[in-house]
């Protein structure tokens, strides 16, 4: 058969994993591949095309490459996948497509990814599991990766492509699983760097479990004050990892809101995790449905105490992180409220000295 693989016109800095793995399964198959990004012109007629996608208010692109190749291939049958397939299967059926996949593809879920098709990628991106022991009301892990009893790691040696210098772990809650230690042994022989994208659950590190991570390379250090329960957890879990090597600087805490909390609430966590010393991460809460980005305001907040957050991730933050130098301790710290935390001032320059009538300009700075 020829297969086509398509990753609809979305922006995303990771290369399409699903695709990737059935990639390498069709041509276990004896299949041959192509894959392609948008809409484009491909070497040859296709039996089936499969099309990818990512989060639900990313559909529009995933429509529009759906009526295109089935207006190219009429024969062909288009089946999407994916998150927003999973999530809003009904909405992803009408795109046209023949077939709408729920969950993972059980065939392609333990094959070796073809990198061959993304050559400039040197990251192995990998899960060691699915699932997740938590079941958060804000998290659509609990509707793609369903699991029933205990979770387990596998080894994810035969996953590391060669030449690859990091290992990209998007396994949910690695420490929920029953022989978490046995993935930390595999990644210590395999040798690389290792990014635990999705967060190390804060709440299940104890000094005895950071030590194990000793001698890992691990970049950054990634996890979550998602509710203020956490706080005990984390005032624990920092200092813990930290003993065993890791600098708080290397440490970024995501931080949601727009869910249940209030601005003063969220606040609140951002101090927090600036007298820690860690970098803070802000991660708006969108729901599950959302066809729409950034359009949801929860009962606690207003539109424009979004938009505050918003502009001061780009104005004072680092790549929308805010790491806890002196200047945004300060600022958080110190401030009265969240609009106090979280306002921008005008400041005026000096006039063009070769152009004294020119009108003063306005830069925006954090308040002091």
């Amino acid at each position: 058969m020829r297969i086509l693989l398509v990753e609809p016109a979305y922006y995303t800095k990771y290369p399409p994993l699903g695709l990737l793995k059935l990639a390498s399964y069709h041509k276990l198959e004896g299949d041959t591949i192509d894959l392609v990004h948008g809409c484009q012109s491909v070497p040859q007629t296709p039996d089936k095309v499969y099309v990818t996608t990512l989060f639900t208010y990313a559909w529009k692109p995933v429509h529009q490459a759906v009526a295109y190749y089935k207006k190219m291939f009429p024969q062909a049958k288009v089946t999407v996948g994916g998150i927003y397939a999973t999530l809003m299967p009904e909405h992803a059926a009408l795109s046209g497509a023949d077939e709408v996949h729920h969950g993972l593809h059980k065939e392609a879920e333990d094959v070796t990814p073809d990198y061959s098709l993304v050559p400039s990628w040197r990251q192995s991106i990998v899960f060691s599991h699915r699932g997740c022991v938590n079941h958060c009301p804000y998290c659509a892990v609990p509707i793609m990766e369903p699991t029933v009893g205990e979770i387990k790691v596998r080894s994810i040696r035969h996953l590391v492509a060669p030449g690859h210098r990091k290992v990209i772990l998007w396994d949910n809650n690695l420490l929920g699983a029953a022989n978490w230690r046995d993935l930390i042994a595999e990644l210590k022989q395999i040798g690389l760097t290792a990014d635990f994208n999705q967060g190390l659950d804060a709440r299940r590190i104890t000094e005895e479990v950071a030590q194990e991570f000793r001698g890992l390379r691990i970049d950054p250090v990634r996890m979550a004050y998602d509710v203020p329960s956490e706080r005990s957890a984390l005032e624990r879990a920092i200092p813990a990892l930290n003993r065993a090597g890791f600098s708080l600087r290397d440490m970024i805490v995501y931080v949601l809101y727009n869910f249940r909390d209030s601005p003063e609430e969220f606040l609140g966590r951002l101090c927090d995790l600036m007298d820690w010393g860690v970098v803070a991460y802000p991660m708006r809460f969108e729901p599950l449905d959302s066809l729409a980005k950034n359009r949801h305001v929860a009962e606690k907040w207003t539109a424009e105490q979004l938009e505050m957050v918003a502009r001061a991730r780009r104005v004072i933050g680092y790549g929308g992180a805010f790491p806890a130098h002196d200047g945004l301790r300060k600022k958080f710290l110190e401030a009265r409220d969240f609009e106090d935390a979280f306002s921008l001032r005008p400041k005026d320059r000096p006039r063009h000295a070769k152009d004294p009538g020119r009108p003063a300009e306005t830069t925006l700075v954090a308040a002091s």
